[in-house]
C-alpha cells in the first residue's frame, strides 16, 4: 500500500466514510491577536518600524513620517531625494527628527517624527529612517498633484480586530482594486485596546495595512477605542486619549487642540479636496461638539477647493440599533450643511450604510462602512431610511475624481462591487447624485443567530 494510500486510510473509517472525529469539528473563537499569551512579538529594537507617513496641510508640498525603535535611538535622522531610475539617486536631503517615550506592554520605544517640507508637487521621492546604526528600506512617495489632477484613494471603516488575520487581507484587495491610491482615510477604531494588549494590537495594525502606510499617505480619524477610561468605575472615571496617538501619527498640527501632541482634529488639501478630520469621541463624551463646530466653520469657510470631504468615527446618523449621537447632528451637522460638504465617511456601527441629508440626489452623502472582523446588526430605522445597506461582510471603499466627477465603490473583501455612485458637479451648490447599479452584488444580511461567543446582538466578533 503506497503512503498516499496509506494516509487516505487513515483519514477514513473501516467503512470507508470520513472518521466523525475527523469530520466534525467545533469552531472556537479565534483571539483578537495572533501573539500568544506571554509572547514578547512586537518588543521595539533598533531597527526602524511601524513607519507611516502622513500628509502636510499642504500636501503637494510636504508629508510627516512617524516611526519607532528601542530607548537607544534616541536622536534618528530621516533621508530624502527625488527618486530615481537608478541606485545612485544622489546625495539625499537629511531631516533631524524629534522623539518621545512610550511605555507599553512591549515595555518602552522611542517614537519619532520627521517632518519634510519644500517638495515639488506630483513628484516622487525616495525617503528612509534611521535606526540604531541602521537604516530601513528605501520606501517611495509621491507628493499631491496639482489642483484638478485626477486622485485616487482609499476609505476604511474599523479595522478594530483581528487585523493581522482578517484586516490583512482587505488591504491587500483594496490595494489590488487601487493600485494608484496616494491618500488612505481610516475611520476610526484601528485597533480594539485595553486587556494590556495594545502595543500588540498596533503592531498588528502596522503588518495588516503593510505598503499601505509607507507608499501613500495615512490620514486617521480617532475612535473611541483610540481612548481609554481612567479611573473606570468610580466617580472620577472620565474618557482619556491613548498613549499610542500622539506619538504613532505625524498629522497636522492645526486642529482645534493645536500643537504636535494630540492631533486629533486637523485638515489638509490634497488636489482639489479639502478634507477635515473631526473626534467624534471627544465631541460626543468630553463637551467638544461646539468648539469642533465652530474650527469646522472657518475650515470649510475658507475652502478653495472643488470638493469637501468630513472623515469621523462616530455617524450622524447610525444605523446600528440605540445608538444617538445627537451632538454631532446638534452642532456639527448644520456646518456640514451650510457649507455643502460633499461625503462624510464614517465607521463605529460595523455595518454599512449609505444615505443622504434632506434630498437623497444630492450631496452631502453619509457612509459608513467597516473592514475589520467585528460584525454588528442592523437596526429597522437603517433599513428604512438608508440604502444599500449590509450585515456582515468586510468591506474597502475606493474613490477616484477627476473632470467634476467624484466616483465611489464600495468593495468586499474578496472584490466584489457592493455600491457604486458618482457625485457630478454641475454648476454651484451641491453635487448630484448618479447611481452606479451595474455590477452590485445584491445586499448582505447576517444569517447566523449568535456568535461563536454566543453574542445575539452581534453577527461576527
Amino acid at each position: 500500500m503506497t503512503l498516499r494510500r496509506l494516509g487516505l486510510a487513515a483519514l477514513l473509517g473501516v467503512s470507508g466514510t470520513v472518521a466523525a472525529s475527523d469530520a466534525v469539528r467545533v469552531r472556537e473563537p479565534e483571539p483578537n491577536t495572533q501573539v500568544p499569551a506571554g509572547v514578547a512579538r512586537y518588543v521595539a529594537d533598533g531597527f526602524p518600524d511601524r513607519i507611516v507617513a502622513s500628509p502636510a496641510e499642504d500636501a503637494a508640498r510636504g508629508f510627516a513620517v512617524a516611526w519607532r525603535t528601542d530607548a537607544s535611538v534616541e536622536a534618528p535622522w530621516l533621508e530624502i531625494v527625488p527618486a530615481g531610475d537608478s541606485p545612485d539617486m544622489g546625495t539625499p536631503r537629511r531631516i533631524a527628527a524629534t522623539s518621545q517615550v512610550l511605555g507599553t506592554e512591549n515595555g518602552v520605544a522611542h517614537h519619532h517624527r520627521a517632518d519634510v517640507d519644500g517638495l515639488q508637487p506630483g513628484t516622487l521621492y525616495a525617503y528612509r529612517v534611521g535606526g540604531d546604526r541602521t537604516w530601513s528600506a528605501w520606501m517611495q512617495l509621491r507628493t499631491a498633484g496639482v489642483v484638478g489632477e485626477p486622485l485616487e484613494l482609499l476609505y476604511f471603516g474599523d479595522t478594530q480586530n483581528k487585523n493581522l488575520s482578517l484586516t490583512s487581507r482587505v488591504a491587500r484587495e483594496a490595494l489590488r482594486h487601487a493600485p494608484d491610491a496616494r491618500l488612505v482615510l481610516y475611520a476610526g477604531d484601528m485597533v480594539s485596546g485595553g486587556d494590556g494588549e495594545d502595543d500588540d494590537e498596533w503592531g498588528e495594525w502596522f503588518d495588516a495595512t503593510g505598503v499601505l502606510s509607507t507608499s501613500a499617505m495615512t490620514a486617521p480619524a480617532p475612535g473611541n477605542h483610540e481612548y481609554f477610561e481612567e479611573f473606570e468605575d468610580t466617580p472620577r472615571e472620565r474618557r482619556v486619549l491613548g498613549g499610542h496617538w500622539p506619538v504613532q501619527f505625524a498629522l497636522p498640527a492645526n486642529g482645534i487642540q493645536g500643537g504636535t501632541g494630540a492631533a486629533t482634529t486637523y485638515w489638509f488639501d490634497y488636489q482639489g479636496v479639502r478634507i477635515a478630520v473631526i473626534d467624534g469621541t471627544s465631541a460626543l463624551d468630553l463637551g467638544t461638539a461646539r468648539a469642533q463646530a465652530e474650527w469646522l466653520d472657518g475650515v470649510l469657510a475658507g475652502n478653495p477647493n472643488r470638493w469637501s470631504v468630513v472623515l469621523l468615527h462616530q455617524p450622524f446618523f447610525s444605523p446600528r440599533d440605540g445608538r444617538e449621537n445627537a451632538a454631532l447632528r446638534d452642532h456639527l451637522l448644520p456646518v456640514i450643511r451650510a457649507h455643502h460638504v460633499d461625503l462624510v465617511l464614517q465607521g463605529h456601527d460595523h455595518t454599512y450604510g449609505r444615505r443622504g441629508l434632506d434630498d437623497a440626489s444630492r450631496a452631502p452623502v453619509f457612509v459608513v462602512s467597516v473592514a475589520g472582523a467585528k460584525q454588528y446588526r442592523l437596526s429597522a430605522e437603517a433599513r428604512s431610511t438608508m440604502s444599500p445597506v449590509g450585515e456582515d461582510t468586510q468591506l474597502f471603499q475606493a474613490i477616484r475624481i477627476a473632470d467634476g466627477r467624484l466616483g465611489y465603490e464600495a468593495r468586499t473583501a474578496t472584490g466584489r462591487l457592493y455600491d457604486a455612485f458618482d457625485l457630478v458637479d454641475a454648476g454651484p451648490g451641491p453635487k448630484r447624485v448618479v447611481e452606479r447599479r451595474e455590477g452590485r452584488i445584491a445586499p448582505r444580511d447576517c444569517v447566523r443567530e449568535a456568535t461563536l461567543k454566543g453574542r445575539r446582538d452581534r453577527c461576527w466578533e
